[in-house]
């Protein structure tokens, strides 16, 4: 009678780290960033900075969707399983870091159209949440979600990857299709305000529900439908993105 409960929690102990971290990324986010206004571009951030401030965004936002299958790596080996997780989720975290170059040349480009008149801004904005909701809808967004959402069929193809590299190609190619899931959804940060923490815990939640919720594809469909309304409300109430219109949206 005693071993579900032990066995339990040793299946809750891989998804627990993560969690874990998650937590961590979130109170660095809030006690960092906590209270200031959505801000155009990127916040004045150079490259480096703006990495880093990225990839701990990354963490905070898609490690809560992500421990369920990190964890089911985890289980398919016979020891080590802790550090080989990790390795898994450092090497997963590294594909969003390096979707951090070009997060920053758009936010860029994004904080120079949104130094522009308020019309053009508008338009912008109106763009961004077009192509979101557009992507939410398409085949490959599909595809990329069905990975991410059964992800059995990867775990047999992982434990084909031979030698000590198997870990972090693993867990790159995860985090492929996760990016490939997700992209759209974060370029909306863009409209919102990079550091807006109310827009973040908006866009976590959403991830979490599309890939963990039994109706995770209705919610992805749901989200590109009231995204391309967005794209059209925008244009009367362009303070739905302070990111781009200067609307000056709290982030928190």
């Amino acid at each position: 009678m005693t071993g579900g409960p032990v066995t339990g929690r040793r299946r809750a102990g891989p998804a627990g780290l993560l969690l874990v971290a998650a937590a961590a990324a979130w109170v660095w986010e809030v006690t960092r960033w906590g209270g200031m206004q959505a801000m155009p571009g990127t916040m004045g951030l150079g490259l480096s900075a703006f990495l880093a401030v990225w990839t701990l965004m990354m963490a905070a936002m898609m490690l809560p969707a992500t421990a369920p299958v990190a964890a089911l790596y985890a289980r398919t080996m016979t020891m080590h399983r802790a550090p080989r997780m990790v390795v898994f989720t450092v090497a997963y975290l590294l594909v969003w870091a390096a979707a951090g170059l070009p997060a920053y040349a758009l936010a860029v480009g994004l904080g120079r159209a949104a130094s522009l008149p308020a019309a053009t801004g508008t338009a912008v904005a109106a763009a961004v949440f077009a192509v979101n909701g557009v992507y939410q809808l398409t085949p490959l967004k599909d595809r990329c979600l069905a990975r991410c959402r059964s992800p059995i069929g990867l775990m047999l193809r992982y434990a084909s990857y031979p030698g000590l590299s198997r870990d972090l190609r693993a867990g790159a190619h995860h985090g492929a299709f996760c990016l490939g899931c997700c992209w759209s959804l974060m370029v909306l940060l863009a409209a919102f305000g990079l550091m807006n923490l109310w827009a973040m815990v908006v866009l976590a939640a959403v991830i979490t529900a599309e890939k963990l919720a039994p109706a995770g594809r209705l919610v992805a469909r749901t989200v590109g439908i009231a995204s391309i309304a967005l794209a059209v409300a925008v244009f009367w109430v362009p303070t739905l993105a302070p990111g781009l219109t200067g609307g000056g949206m709290a982030g928190m």
